[in-house]
Order: C-alpha cells, then structure tokens, then sequence
C-alpha cells in the first residue's frame, strides 16, 4: 500500500464520526493526510475509529496530524487524556532542566497520540516569547531567546520521534514578533534581516532537519512587505535557502483571517509561493472544494519531501510511561518545594 495520496492538502472533518459525504470526498481527492480538532474528540475508543476510519476511506496509512502542545492548545484533554500547563509556564519553572522536562513531557502526549492512531504533531513552537508577542502565542513559546527556543525545541521534536510521531516545527520563519492575532488580522514585522537572522529565524535553522514544518501568515517587511510568508515566493526562499529547512511545508490553516481573499485565492496564493501542503481545518465540505480546485497534486519535488517525512515515522521506542510521568511530576514537586 502506497503512503502517499495525489492531492496536495490535508483536511479535517466535521464531526466525531466521518460522514459519507466526507468519505467519499477524501476517497475521490485523495489527500496527503488529515488534522483533527476538539470537535472531531469525545473519547479514545471513538477517536481511534475516526482515524481508521480517515485512512480506510484513502486507502492507505496516510498521516493524521493533531495540535496537542499542553496548555490552551491540547485537543485531546481530561478526563480522557492528560492535562498540561502552558508550554511557556513548564520552561520557566523547570529552569536548566526544561529540555529535558520538555521532552519527557511530549514522549508522554506521543503515546496517548499513537494510542488513538494520531502519527503527527503540530509541535515544536519554534517561535521565540517578546515583550509584544500576542497573548494568543506567548505562553505557548518555549523561552525569549534563540538559544533556550532552540534547545526545548529539539528535545520537543526527539520526545515525539521516540514515540512514533512526526514533528511539525512551527510557525516558519518565526511567529513571536507579531503583536496581532493572525487567526483574525495580518500582523506586520518590521525588524531588519540581520535582526530576524539572529534572533526569530535562528531556532527554525537549528531545527531545520525535522520533517515538516508550518507557515506562519505574517508579512516580513524587510523581505515582502505586500505578502505574508505563506503566499510569499521570497519568504519561501528563506525558509528554503537561509534558514536551510528541506523538509515538507504546510501552511497554517487557510481559514486564518490574516490572509486575504476567498479559498480558492488563499490556495492559489500559498501553493504559487512554493508551500507543499495546503492545510484546511474547519471541516466545511463546501471549502474544502474550494482548497481542492487549487491545491492539485503534489508537485514531484513535494513528492519527495513528503516520502521523506513520512519515512520518519516509525513504532515507538519501548518504554515506561508511568515511570516517565512520576519522573516528571517529581522534578516538577522538588522545583515548586524550593
């Protein structure tokens, strides 16, 4: 059985249960993979018919992404899974020892995704906390410096490799400058190309061996001050050329309001800039037409790098989850005693 699909988008669903007007779409379209929401979760054992479900329906082992960072942005929670503080909050508190909490911590969320057939993760947040970066993103950064982002980030991106689950590093070329919420506005960065170059963009560079990645819908003025990177032919050329990332590209949700322009132009926008993968969430069959008629199939060089991605993934490394969990809590205890 083939891993790849024709179609150069993945889509979520409505609902919990795929419907046939949706298995029928995903059958004729045949998309590279699929992403999953807190609406489309109720329970483990339903979760892991939804995702065999998703894959019968193409035929193959085709991936299926989650955002499950901890914190606000988990969508698999109590009382079926484990909660976790804010990204941001866990870093601070652990100190020096934050990597390696970190990934401890994400090896833990691997296995509960891996448990309900969930192959990829949109993790690690490679974007770096400022003062002005937008509540919606701050706490979900790993730290206010390069180095710290850098360091959380791969033990964030080992945790999820050693669980069987593909990291999707996030949001290329770099998110925490922006002072608006991008799922509403289009924020626009005004830093110099030296100042992104030793700071925002120095992160992605030291992750730039992962597997996949995201876009983020934010205009790098010192670059392309008329588009965002996502639908950016020169922003494309960074993340390629400078920050060295080889991997597959998403974009980030087409849906997000910093981008202009019906679906069809979002698609057409982001896919003539040079990104692999148009990302579709909301699960509305009527746009996911729409994404289709642009996105088509996956170019030979996306091809590629999505076998690339997917020769990745592989059976998790043996392991004590209780042990892990207990170690964590552990060390998190002793740091809030002293």
């Amino acid at each position: 059985m083939s891993q790849l699909g024709r179609m150069a988008a993945c889509f979520g669903c409505a609902g919990p249960v795929l419907l046939p007007e949706e298995r029928a779409f995903f059958r004729e379209a045949d998309p590279f993979g699929f992403i999953l929401f807190a609406r489309n979760i109720e329970d483990p054992a339903q979760v892991s018919r939804l995702t065999a479900d998703l894959r019968a329906a193409v035929g193959r082992d085709a991936p299926v992404l989650i955002d499950q960072e901890g914190g606000r942005v988990q969508r698999m929670r109590a009382p079926h899974w484990r909660e976790w503080l804010p990204p941001l909050d866990t870093v601070q508190a652990a100190g020096a020892d934050a990597a390696r909490l970190m990934g401890l911590r994400m090896r833990i969320i691997a296995a509960e995704l891996r448990a309900v057939g969930i192959d990829a993760n949109c993790a690690p947040v490679a974007d770096i906390a400022g003062p002005g970066t937008h509540p919606f993103l701050r706490n979900r950064c790993y730290g206010d410096d390069a180095e710290t982002v850098a360091r959380v980030g791969r033990a964030v991106a080992d945790g999820l490799l050693a669980g069987g689950v593909l990291p999707v590093v996030k949001h290329l070329p770099g998110h925490g400058r922006a002072t608006l919420d991008t799922h509403h506005e289009l924020p626009v960065v005004t830093a110099s190309r030296a100042e992104l170059a030793a700071t925002d963009f120095a992160p992605f560079h030291a992750l730039a061996d992962l597997p996949m990645a995201m876009t983020a819908h934010i205009i790098f003025a010192a670059y392309d001050a008329a588009r965002p990177a996502t639908q950016s032919p020169e922003m494309i050329r960074v993340i390629r050329d400078e920050i060295g990332f080889k991997g597959l590209l998403l974009t980030d949700d087409l849906n997000m309001q910093a981008l202009s322009g019906d679906l069809a132009a979002r698609t057409r926008a982001s896919m003539a800039a040079g990104c692999d993968i148009a990302l579709h969430c909301k699960g509305d069959m009527g746009e996911m037409l729409m994404v289709a008629s642009e996105a088509g199939d996956m170019r030979p060089d996306t091809l590629t790098r999505a076998e690339a991605a997917l020769a990745r993934r592989r059976t998790s490394d043996p392991v004590d989850i209780a042990g892990l969990e207990a170690d964590l809590r552990g060390q998190m205890a002793a740091r809030d005693d002293g």
